[in-house]
């Protein structure tokens, strides 16, 4: 093992975001009682032009009103574009009227590292000003062709501070690379697998290596929820710990694959005691059902356990 080690600075059970647009308040009671895990008030995409400024009104009202935190769910915005006119009142705005309740701010498109430094260096101040006792999360998605060719620079310098998490924006690296799909993450019948692989891939490797949570991001098409466990299964292999929904009716889809079932536990639990009572014994190796489990075993064991555990307590 290297020397050079990057641990999470901190811990979130994030198996589901629901995104909720900020010009419809509406529906931020039903995101409230929706039984996810993070929730992300939308400032950017989700809101037409003429709507931003109120909807930034809403979302801060939303979250100095609303008990998100009672209901075990963490609270990010996600905030418009650093090229935009928005961006800046977004940030000042959430953090002096909101800060104290406010989780983690959601950077769009970002493409180099500066964009996440340059939302750092508001909130170091803002929060200084505000004299806020919490530190408020960044988090950053990866979804134009530059993000991702910079992708293991994001995330090595973010590391260093507040950045927590990368997510993967289906639709707009789409875009980005002129991919010819209008399918917000679904397999393209045109391409022989699965035409994301590579990029989730990329960037959960990245975020496994800086110590970031990596999040799969939207499936448009919200009237197939066999696509969508399709698409969150696909990402879970690939090591994410969690994926976006768009509806209400997607939150248990996700929370059902990115929660290790009870005999996935049960088979790590058995393996790490195969290996404790091996060890007791001098032996570095084991055999377990009829195969050989060592210290590579041991640690894909702790990562099932250790979610496990980490939802368990949550939901307690």
């Amino acid at each position: 093992m290297s020397h050079t080690l990057y641990t999470a600075s901190v811990n979130r059970v994030q198996r589901c975001e629901l995104a909720v647009p900020g010009s419809n308040p509406d529906f931020f009671e039903k995101a409230l009682k929706s039984g996810v895990d993070f929730v992300f008030l939308d400032l950017e995409d989700a809101v037409a032009p003429d709507d931003k400024l109120r909807a930034r009104k809403n979302v801060i009202e939303a979250i100095n009103d609303i008990d998100w935190h009672g209901h075990g769910i963490t609270v990010s915005v996600r905030i418009n574009g650093l090229d935009t006119q928005y961006m800046v009142r977004d940030v000042v705005d959430l953090v002096e009227q909101c800060g104290a309740k406010l989780d983690t701010i959601l950077i769009p498109k970002v493409g180099v590292y500066s964009d996440v430094y340059m939302v750092e260096a508001m909130l170091n101040q803002l929060e200084m000003q505000q004299g806020l006792k919490n530190k408020i999360g960044i988090e950053a998605l990866i979804e134009t062709a530059l993000g991702m060719a910079n992708v293991e620079d994001i995330a090595r310098q973010g590391a260093c501070g507040r950045l927590e998490a990368l997510h993967f924006g289906v639709a707009d690296f789409a875009a980005s690379n002129r991919a010819r799909t209008t399918n917000i993450g679904g397999l393209n019948p045109n391409y022989p697998g699965d035409q994301w692989h590579a990029a989730i891939s990329r960037m959960t490797v990245a975020c496994r290596a800086y110590g970031l949570r990596p999040i799969d991001g939207p499936f448009g098409d919200f009237k197939d929820p066999e696509g969508f466990k399709a698409a969150a299964k696909r990402a879970a292999a690939l090591g994410c710990e969690g994926k976006w929904a768009i509806h209400p009716g997607q939150i248990e889809l996700a929370n059902e694959v990115f929660t290790p079932p009870p005999a996935e536990v049960e088979k790590a639990k058995r393996i790490l005691q195969a290996l404790q009572e091996a060890a007791a014994q001098g032996k570095g190796a084991a055999a377990l059902d009829g195969r050989l489990i060592d210290a590579a075993s041991e640690r894909m064991a702790k990562n099932i356990v250790t979610a496990a555990e980490a939802i368990a307590a949550k939901s307690a």
